[in-house]
């Protein structure tokens, strides 16, 4: 019975203590950080000089809710269509930034010129789309917008690459492209002449291929079976035209033709 007196006589004396310890730390958490000053949404404050709580605007940022995600500079649709337009006036700043941008992101797959036979299709990635098809000259500049940021076919999206600026800038530097190389004497000022790059080669001492389209070599994966366009099902439809990537024709085309884009 002594035994058990003494063992009863420790368990209270732990638990007397395990009390007064949480006693002592609950003592000391106070309510400064619920109880502390702080700016409450339209009231006043001595804190600033101009007696508001609330701040302006930092200059240059946009709130969450400003960015407009569903606007013509956003997605390049007007009613869900591509529109045909760009959101902002074009300068010759903007067409230098589109190709600098274009010539870091495009070339690899579209090349310099736009013919869709960059370096890395030459060497047997899929055939991209060829920006002076009759097709995409005709496009409209929120198709390439909308491209650009969903990607179409093989092609990946560039949205988290390149900002909606950058893109539209693109887009302007696309069609700039375009008609450097359909130009017609209707599209440059009276007086002004248009030459062709055949002549043009041929008066720098290049040899008469130099203009000539690319051939491109029997590694690159055109896409389909039989060497047609890649293009997406239209809008409600399940059937597209691609096919297994191991799939080829059995005649290679040369440089007609767009398949990514």
């Amino acid at each position: 019975m002594q035994g058990t007196g003494n063992g009863m006589q420790k368990l209270n004396k732990f638990v007397v203590f395990g009390a007064t310890a949480a006693t002592l730390v609950l003592a000391g958490c106070r309510q400064d950080m619920h109880d502390q000053p702080k700016f409450f949404p339209q009231r006043g404050t001595s804190f600033y000089a101009d007696g508001r709580s609330v701040r302006p605007q930092v200059a240059n940022t946009v709130a969450r809710n400003q960015s407009h995600p569903d606007s013509y500079f956003a997605t390049g649709l007007v009613d869900g269509k591509e529109g045909d337009g760009l959101p902002f006036p074009v300068t010759a700043q903007v067409l230098e930034r589109g190709q600098e941008r274009f010539n870091v992101y495009c070339t690899p797959c579209h090349s310099r010129v736009g013919n869709g036979e960059g370096m890395i299709v030459q060497r047997g990635y899929a055939k991209a789309g060829d920006f002076h098809t009759a097709r995409l000259r005709t496009a409209p500049l929120g198709h390439f917008f909308h491209v650009i940021t969903n990607g179409y076919g093989a092609m990946p999206d560039y949205a988290s690459q390149v900002t909606p600026a950058d893109r539209w800038a693109i887009v302007a530097y696309i069609r700039a492209l375009q008609l450097s190389q359909n130009a017609q004497q209707s599209d440059v000022p009276a007086g002004a002449h248009v030459e062709p790059i055949k002549s043009i080669a041929e008066s720098a001492g290049m040899p008469a291929s130099f203009a000539e389209p690319w051939k491109l070599p029997g590694t690159v994966d055109e896409g389909t079976p039989d060497g047609q366009p890649f293009v997406l099902p239209a809008p409600g439809s399940s059937s597209t035209q691609a096919a297994p990537a191991a799939a080829k024709p059995a005649a290679k085309p040369t440089t007609t033709g767009a398949t990514k884009q």
